[in-house]
């Protein structure tokens, strides 16, 4: 589970993110990441907050609770390589990727935001 500082958690970041936001598509995901609201209050750098969309295209409870979980622990583990706010939404061709071709989907689209950026 993602720490609560690291959650999208209203449905205005939301729809910031996937309105305003770059997005970068890959088979099985798109990702839409957006710069953070600043706070006035906050003088480090804030950590990444990802949000997922997993609808009921993508197959069962069950399937869609499984990709769900494997995609917030590849958040989880690629939150230092980003900062800002991430949205990713998957696709019905996530339902049956496995482990690795959905790490490799989300390293595909944060490697075209590093390109964008450039």
């Amino acid at each position: 589970m993602l720490p609560r500082a690291q959650r999208l958690t209203s449905t205005l970041d939301f729809s910031r993110v996937v309105r305003h936001g770059a997005r970068f598509s890959s088979p099985r995901l798109v990702l839409h990441i957006a710069s953070p609201i600043p706070a006035s209050t906050e003088t480090a750098e804030s950590p990444a907050r990802f949000g997922f969309v997993v609808s009921k295209l993508v197959g069962s409870a069950p399937r869609r609770n499984r990709v769900r979980r494997q995609l917030r622990e590849i958040a989880r583990s690629t939150s230092g390589a980003i900062s800002g706010d991430v949205v990713i939404r998957a696709l019905p061709a996530a339902a049956d990727a496995t482990w690795e071709q959905l790490t490799a989907d989300v390293a595909l689209c944060l490697g075209k935001f590093h390109d964008a950026r450039l």
